[in-house]
């Protein structure tokens, strides 16, 4: 089986020939007019259901308080100054740190219970919470039950198949798991659109995001749910890889850099939504279902949607393209037949002659493979590419971390959810002005740095001032959220044409690693309340600072070759016959490293 990043990768010189030759297409046909913006909202209207699958989890395992429920029927209960004549009506109040809490039964037994054993005490003179007699303590396992305070969550997968004690580490993989499967997702269905096209792996993976994840609602176990998750993880993966790749086939270079930012946006429309159904749907059967038809509206109109011209074009189907740039002609208002698909891709030798003659390339020399050692080919790009990784990581973890996390930091938990999804929306748009005024590096290093002093203040706010943590934390998410949708980007301009996809595909990779490492980062809360927060402040901070080293790429064509990738932040400028002193102070700090 072919490694999907190399065939990305061979795959990479063609692709960027056409786009050389295919541009004048969005000058002659418009770079985001009428057709392209329907098909664009169209096609990133699905996106939400990604943002939906990806994070449900928080309120499908969520664990309400518990005990193990005693033998025989309940007449009494104690628990400090509470008392009541069933568990249901004390469990609001309990907490497993304050002390167990103590029932008398139909039968006059008396017992005391905590979350994971039951404790019965040995002749009781009379019922009161502290109590001088001998006990008999018995650990909870699987041969008993438990009961769950249903005042907040109805049912969850935890309180259906008792997910807690011994078993709890089952509802913790939930999370892990899904994201191995968008790991997966994303190298099989990327490499698969390359084979078969972008229009029929929408299609694909928007129906099976629909079928698995209503049939997740129906799953009677466990090991019945967590395959299917995976199975919905992986269309949810790769229908969300596939149409970054769609929507900027179908969008000048123009508004390229807005319009494959603000996918995530979509993505962070369905966090909310995850928030909003999460507070009024406390049935994890019927909150999945509404989950997952949200966006059904969108596979009425999805088959419709049309291949992109890159795609027909690289497979020599011309007829085809024409019928569609006639089409997007006439939505747009234009006369149809205006550009011929014949005169759009030269043939690349005399390409190749035109770009030699113009002296912006050189002659072709023989193709040789390229594997991701070729990352590492110089200490100057090993260094870019183990900086550049970085970035990728700890964007992901980072962003899972604060969205997984909000939950945790107290006062109203859906609310925290909705925040971290609405607050990317000012990311975006901001990020999108500063990567165009400033450049790529100078907005990724101090959303890096502004991410790791935000986690670091979180860790010395009191813990009675649950605002101003949840402020900090929407902080982090902020700025995080603007390095993970520029990184994207800044990729490709780093790396020259013969390896931009590898470095793509690698710097995925790292991502996606950092998606599966950030839930049990989230875990480790149980250690240390801000034991997540110091993980991620500490490598943001750390990765931001090396970020300074990497080049500035605004305003700079793509390179082609190794060579000029490596003369990034380098350069000379011609018009004054010396170094330009922003590329010179740049070029000084990466020779003292």
């Amino acid at each position: 089986m072919q490694n999907p990043l190399l065939t990305g990768a061979r795959g990479a010189r063609n692709t960027c020939q056409g786009i050389m030759s295919v541009d004048r297409l969005f000058d002659e046909l418009g770079h985001f007019k009428r057709f392209q913006a329907c098909l664009y909202f169209a096609a990133v209207f699905q996106a939400i259901a990604c943002g939906i699958h990806y994070l449900a989890s928080v309120f499908l395992v969520e664990r309400p308080s518990f005990v193990c429920a005693p033998p025989g029927n309940v007449t009494d209960v104690l628990y400090g100054n509470y008392t009541g004549a069933s568990l249901e009506e004390v469990l609001p109040f309990f907490k497993p740190a304050n002390g167990p809490m103590v029932v008398r039964t139909a039968e006059g037994k008396q017992w005391e219970l905590s979350t994971c054993q039951r404790t019965q005490r040995i002749n009781p003179t009379d019922f009161t919470y502290e109590q001088l007699v001998n006990r008999t303590t018995e650990k909870c396992d699987r041969n008993y039950h438990y009961v769950y305070d249903h005042s907040e969550v109805y049912q969850s997968i935890v309180t259906d198949w008792d997910l807690v004690c011994d078993r709890e580490w089952l509802a913790k993989l939930c999370q892990p798991t899904f994201m191995i499967g968008v790991l997966v997702g994303a190298l099989v269905f990327g490499d698969i659109a390359d084979r078969v096209g972008r229009q029929r792996i929408l299609m694909i993976t928007s129906l099976c995001q629909f079928v698995f994840g209503v049939s997740v609602a129906f799953t009677g176990n466990y090991y019945l749910f967590m395959f299917i998750r995976f199975l919905l993880a992986m269309v949810s993966s790769g229908y969300l890889v596939v149409v970054f790749v769609y929507v900027t086939e179908f969008t000048g270079s123009k508004v390229r850099t807005w319009t494959s930012m603000h996918v995530h946006a979509a993505f962070a429309t369905g966090v909310m939504m995850v928030a909003i159904m999460g507070y009024l749907v406390r049935t994890w059967r019927s909150y999945q279902i509404i989950l997952s038809t949200c966006t059904s509206p969108f596979l009425f109109f999805c088959w419709k949607f049309p291949e992109t011209p890159f795609y027909l074009m690289a497979k020599g189907r011309l007829q085809e393209t024409q019928v569609l740039l006639d089409s997007i002609a006439r939505f747009n208002g234009l006369e149809p037949g205006r550009l011929r698909a014949g005169n759009l891709l030269e043939p690349e030798e005399a390409l190749l002659e035109k770009e030699v003659a113009a002296g912006v390339a050189q002659p072709a020399e023989p193709e040789k493979k390229l594997s991701i050692l070729d990352l590492f080919g110089t200490w100057r790009m090993a260094w870019r590419t183990v900086t550049v990784g970085a970035v990728w990581f700890i964007s992901s973890l980072g962003y899972y971390v604060f969205s997984l996390g909000s939950v945790n930091l107290g006062g109203n938990q859906y609310i925290n959810l909705f925040l971290a999804g609405a607050v990317e929306f000012p990311s975006y748009l901001i990020g999108c002005y500063a990567m165009d005024r400033v450049g790529r590096k100078r907005t990724c290093a101090p959303a890096l740095l502004l991410t790791g002093m935000a986690c670091m203040l979180i860790i010395v706010v009191p813990n009675d001032i649950e605002v101003l943590a949840i402020f900090l934390s929407m902080t982090g998410k902020f700025a995080i959220a603007i390095a993970f949708g520029l990184i994207y980007l800044y990729t490709c301009e780093l790396y020259p044409t013969i390896i931009r996809s590898l470095a793509v595909g690698s710097g995925s990779m790292m991502c996606r690693v950092g998606s599966v490492v950030a839930p049990f980062c989230v875990y480790l809360a149980d250690i240390w309340q801000f034991l997540p927060q110091l993980i991620v402040g500490i490598l943001a901070f750390i990765i931001g600072v090396l970020t300074l080293w990497l080049p500035e790429t605004l305003g700079e064509p793509l390179t082609s070759t190794m060579e000029e990738a490596e003369a990034l932040g380098r350069k000379k400028n011609p018009e004054v016959g010396k170094k330009d002193p922003e590329e010179g102070m740049e070029m000084n700090l990466n020779q003292s490293n």
